[in-house]
Order: structure tokens, then C-alpha cells, then sequence
């Protein structure tokens, strides 16, 4: 008989936590990728556990077990990309509902809030939910407070304990996207949020080749309500892609100590270059967020932010790079620079980008496995 163990974070990215979750008896290693949209019935009134591929895959579910095992939750549901995650997210919500937003998010979330959730009669307010009055934006109708912490791309820091006590005495929602440090530096849910966002496509991937996003939940009435969405809607994540998302979580914890290991070094390359005028990191002493972030996380992660002296150098930055790609997204083995401007945040008003300070200045660096002399060289010879 085998016991069950209490497995530590390194070993819970190969193994779930959950017991009797392979359907293979091969004694393959590597997870099986159940290609099939549809399975058979033994009889009227029997099955095997799985129906139809929309609705549940074993390799999905297996992802979903290592994924919400992570993030210490109750469920976890895996969509085709974070954004079809929060759009699936937002179908909890009516009409009239007001729901209580941090102001230095992904574009694409912002641009979703704007859009699609305004258009269905879902308000929000944008404020700075690691410094502003939350309680005073609250309302009869309000239902929720979404942070991301750190924040996309300002490097903004939320006291997620403080946050779930304001939402837990208004019996509000609280949602964390937890993209930017993975479960492998933070654990929202453990610290009181109800629900927990990832781009699976950035850290929990890791390699810059699939699209994936996850909702983790801490009650079964959340995961009945969304499970019930994400089967309607059909956007569950298909079996190959979570076959990927399964190999690139393998090494989650070995990528995420060298990635920040790397960004560390490039933080302190930046602090001494002059013609930068600014860099965002949680992990500089000075950093407004430094002590929270030691408090409720078990790192600083690999995304910084930095602001040079004008617009042109950023520009010639961008052009001049070699090593480091010139791209949109995050959390790849490959270091990534992003101009926010025209990439993540293009569909921001200018007053929306400059109240949060997003300048044409700014830019973003998601920071690799790469060799970290061969960083610094390619930034020097690009600065």
C-alpha cells in the first residue's frame, strides 16, 4: 500500500499531490496525451469518468491536480489561454455588479474589463490597491477586488492579508492574478484570496510554445460555478497543450530560482548605467513593496522594469538587442524586452498609461536561463 506524502513545491511540479490520478497502467513517466474528443460508455448509466473531451480529459485533469496541488487550492480549472481563464471568470458576475480593479494591470485584461464586461453592465473602478482607500470604492453592488501583485509592468506591490480582511468583511470576492511570481513564489489562496489567476502560457509553461491559462478556487460552491461555465462555454484547454504545460511545469522550480538569480544580477548592471533613470523590482530594499513582498512571497521573481532617459535610447534599445528578443510576453527560458507602449498596454488611452506611469521611456524585461554575461554584454552593446 502506498502512503501518501506531503510533497514539497520542487517535487509537487512532477507529481500531483492527488492519489489514483493516472488512467494509464503502462507505467509510462511521462503523463499520457489522451488525444481523443470523446470517450466510450461500458453501458446505460455507466462510464468511465469521462464523457466528452470539452468537458474533462485525463490529461487535462492531471494538469489541473499538479496545478491547484501548487497553489495549495481546492480546484483548478485549465483554459486555452489567461484570457479565455478571465473571460470565463467574469461569467460569475450579472448585470450591475461593480467590481473593485487594480489600475497597473495587463492591457489585455483592462481591455476585456472595458469592452466585453462593460458592455454586459459589469462596472468597475481602477485604483491603486496597494496604496488607495479600497473600503471607501466599495458599494452595495460592489462583488469583488481583483489585484495583480506584482503588477504588469509597474512592479506594484498589494498586501494580499490586508486585502483578503477588507474582502472577507464585505463578504466580496477576492481575485489574485499570480502570473508574475507563479506558485512557486506566492501562494494567494493561502494568504485569503478566493481566486487565483495564471497565464499558464508565461511561467507555468515556460517555454514560450502554448497558450494556456488556469483558474484555482478555494470552495467547491466556486469550482461547481465555474465548472459549469467552462463546459458550456468550451474553453477547456485541449489534451497536447496540456501535455505541454505538464513538461514545462516540471522544471517551474529550477527555471524560476535561475530566472530570478539572472534578474537580480541585470537589476544591479541597470543601477549602475547612468542613462537609466529608474528601475522597478520588488527585490530592491528601496522598492515601496520590498517588505511586503518578503512577507508574503518566497521570492522576488524575474520581471523588472526600467525607465531610461528618452524615448530615442529606448527605442535604439529595442533595435539593437541580439540575444534578447524584442517581444511580446513573459516567463519564457528566453529573456524577453517589451516596450508597453505599443505592445501590452497599446489599447490603453494615453491618460490610463500615464496615470500608471507607462511612458515611452519604460520598458519591460522578462529575464531568462541564458548566461548572464552574455545578458549584460547584450544590453551594454544595445544601451
Amino acid at each position: 500500500m502506498k502512503l501518501k506524502m506531503n510533497y514539497k513545491l520542487a517535487t509537487k511540479c512532477l507529481y500531483s499531490d492527488k492519489e489514483g490520478t493516472s488512467c494509464d497502467k503502462s507505467g509510462a513517466i511521462s503523463f499520457p496525451i489522451y488525444q481523443s474528443a470523446t470517450f466510450a460508455h461500458p453501458g446505460v448509466g455507466n462510464s468511465t469518468g469521462y464523457d466528452y473531451s470539452r468537458l474533462q480529459n485525463p490529461t487535462r485533469e492531471h494538469l489541473e491536480d499538479i496545478v491547484c496541488s501548487l497553489e495549495s487550492g481546492y480546484d483548478a480549472l485549465a483554459f486555452s489561454s489567461g484570457m479565455a481563464a478571465i473571460s470565463a471568470l467574469m461569467e460569475i458576475f450579472s448585470p450591475g455588479d461593480h467590481i473593485i480593479s487594480g489600475n497597473d494591470l495587463y492591457g489585455g485584461s483592462i481591455r476585456l474589463f472595458d469592452n466585453i464586461n462593460h458592455k454586459n453592465q459589469i462596472t468597475f473602478d481602477y485604483i491603486d490597491t496597494g496604496n488607495d482607500d479600497i473600503e471607501s470604492y466599495i458599494t452595495p453592488s460592489t462583488k469583488a477586488i481583483y489585484v495583480e501583485t506584482p503588477t504588469n509592468p509597474m512592479m506594484n506591490v498589494t498586501d494580499i492579508v490586508k486585502v483578503a480582511a477588507i474582502a472577507k468583511k464585505h463578504n466580496l470576492l477576492f481575485i489574485v492574478d499570480n502570473t508574475f511570481l507563479s506558485p512557486y513564489f506566492q501562494n494567494p489562496l493561502v494568504l485569503g484570496a478566493d481566486i487565483v489567476i495564471h497565464s499558464g502560457t508565461k511561467f507555468l509553461g515556460g517555454h514560450n510554445d502554448t497558450l494556456a491559462g488556469f483558474l484555482v478556487v478555494n470552495s467547491a460552491e466556486l469550482s461547481e460555478k465555474l465548472r459549469f461555465i467552462i463546459k458550456t462555454i468550451g474553453s477547456g484547454l485541449a489534451p497536447f497543450d496540456s501535455w505541454l504545460i505538464l513538461r514545462g511545469i516540471k522544471t517551474l522550480s529550477i527555471r524560476m530560482e535561475r530566472q530570478q538569480k539572472n534578474a537580480i544580477k541585470i537589476v544591479a548592471w541597470l543601477q549602475t548605467n547612468e542613462k537609466v533613470k529608474n528601475v522597478y523590482y520588488p527585490g530592491l530594499p528601496d522598492h515601496p513593496g520590498y517588505e511586503i513582498s518578503k512577507k508574503q512571497s518566497r521570492g522576488f521573481g524575474s520581471m523588472l522594469t526600467f525607465e531610461v532617459e528618452t524615448s530615442d535610447l529606448a527605442l535604439k534599445i529595442l533595435s539593437s538587442v541580439q540575444l534578447i528578443h524584442f517581444a511580446e510576453s513573459l516567463g519564457g527560458v528566453e529573456t524577453l524586452i517589451t516596450y508597453p507602449m505599443t505592445q501590452t498596454h497599446a489599447d490603453l488611452s494615453q491618460e490610463k498609461r500615464e496615470e500608471t506611469g507607462i511612458t515611452p521611456t519604460i520598458l519591460r524585461l522578462s529575464v531568462g536561463i541564458e548566461d548572464i554575461d552574455d545578458l549584460i554584454y547584450d544590453l551594454s552593446q544595445a544601451f
